[in-house]
């Protein structure tokens, strides 16, 4: 991300980075809080399972932050994904997340990091036709095509076990 960019806001961000990935977004500012799975979900009218949980975790092997992209209805079980994909992952600190990624927790959008980060989708989320994801606070939402979305920003596709 180029420097005049990390000034832009953590809203500009995201709409920045979907225009350059390529993809049409519309931010909605909600005046409910859209944190977790459950407010965004009455927040934009839909199924848990539609909205995406941007979780950062800590790479346990390169200790860099890795990106998972969570339905709403599951919790990422970090054993599993070990065990199935080789990728040890560990809670990252949150001063952490906010430093390097730009966007404080429950705000955490799948574009528009400060930084590049590995990402792996939830294989569930491609069965919707549209998901939402936070848009850079934690009142923004916005809708996109999950498969475009994965394909757009490289993300590689796993089965999250819900634990």
């Amino acid at each position: 991300m180029s420097e005049d960019s990390k000034k832009l806001s953590s809203l500009e961000r995201v709409e920045l980075a979907a225009r350059n990935l390529g993809l049409e977004i519309s931010i909605k500012r909600m005046e409910q809080s859209t944190r977790t799975a459950e407010e965004a979900a009455k927040a934009a009218d839909c199924a848990v399972g539609q909205i995406v949980k941007s979780l950062v975790f800590v790479n346990a092997d390169t200790h860099g932050l890795t990106l998972l992209l969570v339905s709403g209805a599951h919790n990422a079980d970090t054993a599993y994904i070990a065990a199935s994909y080789g990728i040890r992952l560990k809670r990252a600190d949150i001063d952490r997340v906010r430093d390097e990624t730009g966007f404080a927790i429950g705000g955490v959008g799948p574009i528009g990091h400060l930084v590049e980060l590995p990402v792996f989708i939830d294989e569930s989320l491609l069965a919707y036709d549209q998901v939402w994801c936070a848009a850079g606070r934690p009142d923004s939402i916005f809708a996109c095509n999950p498969t475009l979305l994965a394909e757009k920003i490289a993300a590689k596709i796993i089965r999250i076990k819900a634990s």
